[in-house]
């Protein structure tokens, strides 16, 4: 054998007879927002301590029973701040220097619900930061009959934290400015209630190029609903423009102006110019 061969050999030795580190798992992205409820299943991992580790249901009050510490108080807390009392109490009495690691293994405290006109109302669980734009692409996304305005029926939580219908809010969001960028996304909380509701429309005929209904708009003018009508034709007019429309209960007609706002089911007329 030569000398090369035998260096060979020697080196595929020491390869194979080097003890083999193991593969180390990628660990999972904590949601260090995520605040943690009843029923939540955490999995809770304190490295080279493997009797501790495993996983912990919140129970109804937002405790949880751990090993050597009993009953402990997480409901309400973040994933980090858990992390954070955990590593302080093992280390007062028990661990030098304890690495741990919270995650959510099962989800069950949080949701939202998405209703009205999207194309699958749902209950939707709260897994880290859920905004709006993501709750609706969830359900499917509006459909072409849902308005462009929609709701949010928020609780406000009182002293308790408990949330009280006192102090429940409605907040009114244009989707749509949301989808173009023209606002920012909203973060939402758990128990927001989000209805997105059938669209209002009008109706439009006499001399205007593409008559029909339409469409309304918040704030939409006469002036633009003409537009939308493919504008007047060659023999319309704006002039003497009215509408039908109901008014307490009782149907009347009004007369319009160019500036005037459009109202729901309002029925525009578009009279012919006389020359």
């Amino acid at each position: 054998m030569n000398v090369l061969a035998s260096v060979v050999i020697a080196v595929a030795f020491q390869t194979l007879a080097a003890p083999q580190k193991p593969a180390v798992a990628a660990a999972p992205v904590v949601q260090p927002s995520y605040q943690i409820g009843p029923q939540d299943e955490l999995k809770i991992t304190v490295f080279d301590a493997d009797e501790l580790s495993g996983s912990y249901r919140v129970d109804g009050d937002g405790f949880i029973s751990f090993p050597l510490l009993g009953r402990i108080a997480v409901g309400g807390a973040t994933l980090g701040e858990t992390q954070e009392k955990l590593r302080m109490m093992l280390s007062k009495d028990y661990i030098k220097n304890p690495q741990i690691r919270v995650d959510v293994a099962e989800y069950k405290s949080q949701s939202i619900i998405v209703s009205g006109e999207v194309r699958a109302p749902a209950e939707i669980r709260v897994t880290g930061a859920m905004t709006l734009l993501r709750a609706l692409a969830q359900a499917g996304s509006p459909l072409s009959s849902a308005s462009s305005e929609l709701t949010i029926a928020r609780q406000k939580k009182g002293a308790s934290g408990a949330p009280s219908a006192e102090n429940a809010e409605v907040i009114r969001i244009n989707w749509r400015d949301l989808q173009i960028g023209k606002l920012n996304d909203v973060t939402l909380q758990d128990g927001d209630v989000i209805f997105v509701p059938k669209a209002q429309t009008f109706f439009i005929e006499g001399y205007v190029r593409n008559g029909g209904t339409f469409v309304l708009e918040p704030g939409l003018s006469v002036e633009q609903a003409i537009a939308l009508a493919g504008g007047l034709t060659e023999r319309g007019t704006n002039r003497g423009i009215k509408a039908t429309r109901a008014l307490n209960g009782k149907t009347s007609e009004v007369e319009l102006k160019l500036s005037d706002k459009v109202q729901a089911g309002d029925v525009i007329h578009i009279k012919q110019r006389l020359f």
